[in-house]
């Protein structure tokens, strides 16, 4: 995980460095993630806070890593906000480490 600075706020480029994706991928898991609502300047300029970054984090691993869907690591978000866990996430988790054996392998 990304070494994330020991401040307040964090304003769009800074964060789209440390998650490591570009602002307008941010702005629109803006949109399909509820989790992510970044407080306004008094100019509109948007500003995150330590725990926004820890969910893009945690949303880029479940679609790049995991390869959920939107709708797919939207429901995971959910179910772990609530302390579901349940034997898709199990099985994700072990045909991730297959493939990775597999292509080491190869």
């Amino acid at each position: 995980m990304p070494q994330i600075p020991d401040k307040v706020y964090f304003r769009i480029g800074e964060v789209a460095e440390i998650v490591g994706v570009e602002t307008h991928v941010l702005r629109y898991w803006e949109t399909e993630f509820p989790q992510v609502r970044p407080d306004r300047a008094a100019s509109k300029q948007r500003l995150y806070r330590r725990p926004h970054l820890e969910m893009f984090l945690e949303i880029k691993r479940l679609l790049y890593d995991e390869e959920y869907t939107i709708s797919g690591a939207r429901k995971k978000l959910e179910r772990l906000r609530h302390g579901d866990v349940d034997a898709d996430d199990t099985l994700v988790r072990v045909k991730n480490g297959l493939e990775e054996i597999k292509r080491i392998l190869d």
